[in-house]
């Protein structure tokens, strides 16, 4: 069995050294007036490249554009679509980041791809395959304000139609791994049934690509098994708040493991020892041709150096159980 090492989603943009504030300087000039779009964009583009340089230098096998060009993991996704307004910002859980609410006014339509071309520059200036993590549909919906349809399955489904077709297009420009962040089914309130329907449609137009559910910031031990029937090929699992998942997973599983073994809202940083144990246990009896190694969530909620730790971390895990 091959052990890959993936970031999860997100990587700090901006860092404490003066030449990794490129980002915010440009940010603020452009918001004064003082730099145009293309400049800020240009400044994007800088900044992905080397987010993405700091991910393969720590030893991942399977990078992101680190998400430097979305504002929130909500409103980034849904910002050209028709029938959708932003709103005013909300607290991202119990986290301090905040997202730009949606308002579902009307039918939501997909215009156009929102993560194709984000995609592409990030496999052009990537030597290693690149993932692209995008929120699904089922937590899109539980973060939207809807005025238009009336209930929590009419928006889901709807949004993973709007889902499929970011999948569509990034499974035909070669992305071979596409991962649903749905931490919203780990809420007490989440209704599995349209968890179940949303996530089939939402995966159903993959094609070729792998797509992977992740789940954070909640105990999945406790719907371990209704996660193992859902329409995807690999399970993303935050370990960090699951203390009796490890136990589950000893029994093996029918999809793909992405384990989210360093904690991403956290800067202590893990015992690579115990970690390659526990790791250890959970896959001696995993029987699939490989499982990644991950961070819990987002790194977004560490500093950029610590970031970088977290990734570097996971290595030595990896070479501990080679």
């Amino acid at each position: 069995m091959k052990l890959l090492i993936a970031n999860n989603s997100g990587y700090p943009r901006i860092g404490d050294a003066p030449e990794e504030q490129e980002l915010r300087r440009a940010t603020d000039a452009w918001e004064d007036k003082r730099k145009s779009d293309g400049e800020l964009e240009d400044a994007r583009d800088a900044v992905a490249r080397k987010v993405i340089a700091e991910q393969l230098e720590a030893g991942v096998d399977l990078p992101t554009d680190g998400q430097v060009r979305w504002h929130d993991p909500v409103s980034h996704l849904l910002r050209r679509s028709r029938g959708v307004e932003l709103g005013g910002l909300i607290r991202l859980y119990d986290t301090n980041f905040y997202y730009r609410r949606p308002l579902v006014k009307g039918a939501v339509r997909h215009r156009e791809p929102v993560l194709l071309e984000e995609f592409r520059f990030a496999q052009e200036a990537s030597a290693k395959p690149v993932k692209v993590a995008l929120t699904g549909p089922y937590t899109l919906a539980a973060l939207s304000l809807d005025r238009h349809y009336g209930s929590r399955r009419g928006l889901a489904m709807r949004l993973a139609a709007f889902v499929a077709a970011e999948v569509e297009a990034l499974a035909e420009a070669g992305c071979g791994l596409i991962q649903l962040d749905e931490p919203e089914i780990l809420r007490p309130s989440a209704d599995w049934d349209i968890v179940a329907e949303a996530t089939s449609a939402a995966a159903c137009r993959r094609g070729s690509a792998k797509i992977a559910l992740a789940a954070s910031w909640g105990d999945a031990a406790p719907l371990y098994e209704k996660m193992q029937k859902l329409d995807v090929d690999i399970l993303g699992l935050d370990l960090t708040y699951s203390p009796g998942l490890p136990e589950r997973l000893k029994a093996g599983s029918d999809k793909l493991l992405a384990l989210g073994v360093v904690d991403g809202r956290n800067t202590r940083l893990e015992d690579p020892r115990r970690t390659a144990d526990a790791v250890g246990r959970i896959l001696a009896r995993y029987k699939k041709p490989f499982a990644i190694l991950m961070p819990s969530c987002s790194l977004e909620f560490v500093p950029r150096s610590h970031a970088r730790r977290k990734l570097a971390l996971l290595g030595s895990v990896r070479a501990r159980l080679a």
